[in-house]
């Protein structure tokens, strides 16, 4: 079985946490696209600790993990992320994998990023990365075990940066990123290995295979709320191209939705939340983004754009996250269509106005629930609403950060 979990909104559904509930009955755990702009949040022996690269389900000793070619890599993250695991206890050496293909994110591509935040970026230098890949000008993994390349390469990329009207060019030194880079090479190099075949070779065995992308189908480069995007595919397209499987071998694809809506950086959000209310959720759910900390905006769910990442995606369940945040609500709100745009997929959200229907809230705790027949009536009916104009079902709802707190349907 390869399932491929998909984040149906603007990111930060709570990927990371789907992955510790089926982490543990996968076996292959591979990361498809996306960099250190994303921020997975995981429990080791209760402690939270955020990784951007490494595939959420690291902490099981039995699984295999991989970072596709998709992926683009900040080396020095992910160095830091190896570093900590093995402070924590955790063995990764043969079970931890990264493809030679995967590109390498450059100074000068944090330097770029950070002169031009115009939609709200995390300033990772993840889009100019990607810019180089598609530019065919990309330094890869392999290239960092290769000092002529990597000299050719970095070179020649340097005079292009160095040319651009900007300040901080001053600040490229070429040896020093040489050396750095060649370092980073030697440290990653034992766990370099051709995971297209590798991942091949696990389907073919029957392995359960879990994969996992970052951000969210609305940040979609193709399907989401352009220019207000990330510069790679959520999509679970994303999973065949930047793993090297064909789209035939994926089986299902599960969404991953948040029980209201969030936004980090720039873009339209249509069921913003009245400021009263937004503050309430946003301090009682934590949001901030788990990478810059940047407050995120807050919103009532929003069933014209699920139901367009639920369309594209083809998915037929989801895993409802974060419904312990609602629990002192007296009422809430669900976006069921736009006036005069219909229950679809809206392209101009910016003008966009939300009917709601206003459901019930259910004021008393959520977070010690373990049964779905123990919930309160009204909780219920919002968890059924959700199913019923999504035409989907909830294979699970999470009601707090821990992995215990957890409600299978």
């Amino acid at each position: 079985m390869v399932r491929v979990i998909v984040g149906t909104q603007f990111g930060d559904e709570g990927k990371g946490r789907a992955v510790e509930f089926l982490a543990p009955h996968s076996q292959v755990i591979a990361r498809y696209q996306g960099g250190a702009n994303a921020g997975h949040t995981i429990h080791i022996n209760e402690e939270p600790l955020v990784f951007h690269l490494v595939p959420s389900g690291i902490i099981y000793p039995h699984t295999l993990c991989i970072i596709g070619n998709g992926v683009v890599l900040d080396p020095e993250e992910l160095i830091k992320e190896i570093t900590l695991l093995k402070e924590k206890g955790i063995s990764i050496e043969n079970r931890f994998f990264i493809s030679p293909y995967t590109h390498i994110v450059m100074p000068y591509h944090k330097l770029r990023d950070d002169s031009n935040h115009s939609i709200g970026t995390t300033r990772r230098g993840i889009g100019p990365c990607y810019e180089d890949k598609y530019g065919r000008r990309g330094i890869r993994l392999a290239d960092l075990s290769s000092p002529e390349i990597l000299e050719e390469k970095l070179k020649h990329n340097l005079s292009i940066f160095k040319s651009l009207p900007q300040d901080s060019a001053n600040n490229l030194e070429f040896n020093s990123i040489y050396e750095q880079y060649l370092s980073f090479g030697k440290f990653l190099s034992p766990f370099v290995a051709d995971t297209a075949l590798l991942l091949n070779r696990w389907i073919d065995e029957g392995k359960e295979v879990l994969l996992e992308g970052a951000q969210g189908l609305l940040l979609d480069i193709d399907h989401g709320t352009y220019p207000f995007v990330t510069s790679s595919n959520p999509h679970s397209g994303g999973a065949s191209t930047g793993l090297g499987i064909s789209p035939t071998r994926i089986d299902e694809v599960i969404g991953i939705t948040k029980a209201y809506t969030t936004r980090v950086g720039k873009g339209p959000l249509p069921t913003r939340l009245p400021p009263d209310i937004e503050e309430k959720v946003r301090e009682c759910g934590k949001e901030y983004g788990a990478t810059t900390g940047r407050p995120r905006r807050c919103g009532w769910l929003d069933v014209p754009l699920l139901r367009r990442a639920l369309m594209l995606n083809d998915i037929k369940q989801i895993i409802l996250t974060k419904l312990d945040v609602l629990d002192e609500l007296p009422e809430i709100k669900i976006c069921k269509e736009y006036k005069n745009m219909g229950a679809e997929w809206c392209a101009n959200l910016e003008n966009s106005e939300p009917v709601y229907e206003t459901l019930p809230g259910w004021m008393t705790s959520t977070q010690s629930i373990r049964k779905y027949a123990d919930l309160p009536v009204n909780t219920k009916r919002y968890i059924e609403r959700i199913s019923g104009l999504l035409e989907v079902k909830i294979m699970a709802v999470f009601v707090g950060p821990q992995k215990e707190a957890t409600i299978e349907l």
